[in-house]
């Protein structure tokens, strides 16, 4: 279970409403949902609409998910289907 006190916040860079952009949004939210209960905030930044937002995050690839807190900062670039490699690749604490 995720430590309760925790509270995540994440951005995800996507380009569009894209086939490829929806899937991962879908899949995120479920994986957040399961994972971490509500104890999180996702922005959802469209590099279209926001190109100087990505270009502060240095966001070369999308999808692009984004743990900005708790530190450290972790990144994940492209595919978010693989739940385990979500889970690992931002570090999330469970026990």
């Amino acid at each position: 279970m995720l430590e309760k006190e925790k509270k995540y916040i994440l951005k995800l860079y996507i380009t569009g409403e894209t086939v490829t952009s929806n899937k991962a949004l879908l899949r995120l939210g479920n994986i957040l949902e399961d994972e971490l209960c509500g104890l999180y905030d996702l922005e959802v930044i469209d590099v279209l609409k926001n190109p100087q937002l990505a270009e502060d995050d240095k966001i070369l690839a999308t999808p692009t998910l984004i743990k900005v807190l708790p530190p450290p900062i972790r990144k994940i670039i492209g595919e978010l289907s693989d739940k385990e490699k979500v889970l690992l690749g931002l570090d999330f604490t469970t026990r």
